[in-house]
């Protein structure tokens, strides 16, 4: 907890840009409901005390399977997949984007307060942003209109601006800024891409966030898509309700 506290300190002016960026996601999730709920009717508050115990509980196993990250193989292993957008996904569709985007925010704080950051919070900040670029848009979806056809067409178009806009951010800033934090030069992380990769042209960070950036966000969305599926009805009468089906 100290070093997260120094590491704090180190980099007040960029955890600061960190909040505001959360700040803003928030208030659009906000938004977002506040338009979906005045269509649909409904005059129940954003947040009760019970939906706020219920995004704690699903923010903490978001954060456990967060911790059980893997690399794979077409990809650099500073590049790892993990399922923690699954419970939130799970929440999300429950409880709305306000919602969902609290829980992508205690994530990730309290993967801070466990396991402290070795990226300065720039990983951080990006596994927050991607995150919402996937939850935001299908949880938005599905709450103007919840049925299982717009609950597939939220997920189809979550993975789909997830994955355009988790590998434009790689390119235009999440590689650049782990080359600076590194010191490293860039093309040395590209060169870790054509290693593992054939597809990635030595050099050329479009090749790179194409060949392996992009896959990985993919096989993210559509894993977590495909389960939420499969998992979300049976569960949702004891999600809202807490009593057994």
């Amino acid at each position: 907890m100290n070093e997260l506290f120094q590491n704090v300190a180190e980099n007040a002016m960029y955890v600061l840009s960190f909040l505001v960026i959360i700040v803003v996601i928030f208030l659009a999730a906000v938004l977002l409901e506040k338009a979906a709920r005045k269509k649909n009717d409904v005059r129940e508050p954003i947040f009760s005390t019970r939906k706020v115990a219920m995004i704690g509980m699903f923010s903490a196993v978001a954060m456990l399977l967060h911790l059980f990250d893997f690399s794979l193989p077409f990809a650099p292993p500073f590049y790892k997949l993990d399922f923690s957008e699954l419970p939130i996904l799970v929440g999300t569709f429950a409880f709305g984007p306000a919602a969902g985007v609290m829980m992508e925010f205690i994530k990730i704080l309290l993967k801070l307060c466990v396991k402290g950051t070795s990226t300065a919070f720039v990983g951080d900040l990006a596994n927050f942003v991607i995150g919402c670029s996937f939850i935001l848009p299908a949880s938005a979806l599905y709450a103007f209109r919840k049925n299982k056809k717009t609950a597939i067409i939220a997920c189809i178009t979550g993975t789909l601006i997830m994955t355009v806009f988790g590998t434009a951010f790689n390119a235009v800033y999440l590689l650049p800024a782990f080359s600076r934090l590194y010191s490293l030069p860039l093309d040395s992380l590209l060169a870790m891409g054509s290693e593992v990769n054939p597809w990635v042209q030595e050099s050329s960070i479009v090749s790179f966030v194409a060949a392996c950036v992009a896959p990985l966000n993919l096989i993210k969305g559509t894993s977590v898509s495909v389960v939420t599926m499969l998992i979300y009805k049976p569960l949702s009468p004891i999600i809202k309700t807490g009593h057994r089906i």
